[in-house]
């Protein structure tokens, strides 16, 4: 099985196409072809693309998040039409006709949806295209029973895209939308600055908001405890957040894309009664909303 899909992989290289092996059909680019692009290169994506000619592109991406993340799409111009198990071989280049193909992992595509893998597995399709190695993809054409369809990724010209891509990843922020779509953030008695670490808080939520073109609305509410009269806490709060519009705007957020308003010490959140109560009533929360996609 072993040498049926290194023979496969190298007459497609040297031919330029698959009609030299009649069973399959191989897509792979050929050194001329081969190119790797880093599409999106910010603190909050990481995205580099594999055009496969006749077939589609493979793509690695990572995203902005509190865990080191990595995602693979093969793209397909025309969907898998049946679900289908597919085996994952690292495979020399035709140029190191000694190496042997090593089995990687046997994975699932689902019908009609791009070709996914996660994880561990995306990170050694890495690892084998640094080696100079074809990460390929083998399963059945689901029109045709007695073919056998082969995808494989080329290592030609992968290595200087793969730089880019790493410090790419080296550099995303820590943190996702979701950890910061919904923050509550703190105040010291009578300021209209927040603590220093809602301060640090805030400097995150500024940071992804500013990459982020998808942000079309920060909706501010701040709040107060009851330690001051009504008009005396309406008035600290509506200062509150005057400061935090004039931060956003300082950013370069839009003023139709920011609400701001101020609560006084109307509803609380915990006991009035207890310094402890009043440092959570004394707050404000953010919240994020981005375009759908």
């Amino acid at each position: 099985m072993k040498m049926h899909i290194v023979t496969s992989l190298a007459l497609s290289i040297l031919t330029f196409s698959s009609s030299s092996w009649a069973m399959d059909k191989v897509y792979v680019a050929n050194p001329g072809q081969s190119q790797w692009q880093m599409v999106a290169n910010t603190p909050l994506e990481c995205q580099l693309v594999h055009p496969i000619p006749n077939f589609g592109d493979a793509v690695f991406s990572s995203h902005a998040s509190k865990n080191i993340n990595l995602d693979f799409e093969l793209k397909m111009k025309r969907p898998m039409g049946e679900t289908r198990d597919v085996s994952l071989v690292s495979m020399p280049p035709v140029w190191r006709p000694g190496d042997s193909a090593d089995r990687m992992t046997n994975i699932r595509f689902f019908k009609q949806f791009d070709g996914y893998v996660g994880g561990q597995t995306a990170w050694s399709i890495l690892s084998e295209l640094e080696k100079g190695r074809y990460p390929t993809f083998g399963y059945q054409e689901w029109q045709s029973r007695d073919q056998r369809v082969e995808v494989a990724l080329s290592s030609v010209l992968f290595q200087p895209s793969y730089n880019v891509f790493s410090d790419c990843i080296a550099n995303l922020l820590p943190y996702s939308f979701e950890d910061i779509a919904f923050t509550i953030l703190h105040y010291d008695r009578s300021s209209v600055q927040l603590n220093k670490a809602s301060q640090k808080r805030l400097t995150q939520i500024a940071e992804y908001v500013r990459y982020n073109q998808d942000i079309d609305l920060v909706l501010v509410s701040t709040y107060t405890d009851s330690e001051d009269s009504k008009s005396e806490s309406q008035g600290l709060s509506e200062q509150r957040a005057d400061v935090l519009l004039q931060y956003f705007q300082s950013i370069g957020l839009p003023e139709d894309r920011i609400q701001a308003q101020g609560y006084g010490k109307r509803r609380p959140i915990a006991d009035n009664a207890s310094p402890i109560g009043k440092d959570k009533n004394r707050r404000v929360v953010i919240s994020l909303g981005r375009t759908q996609i």
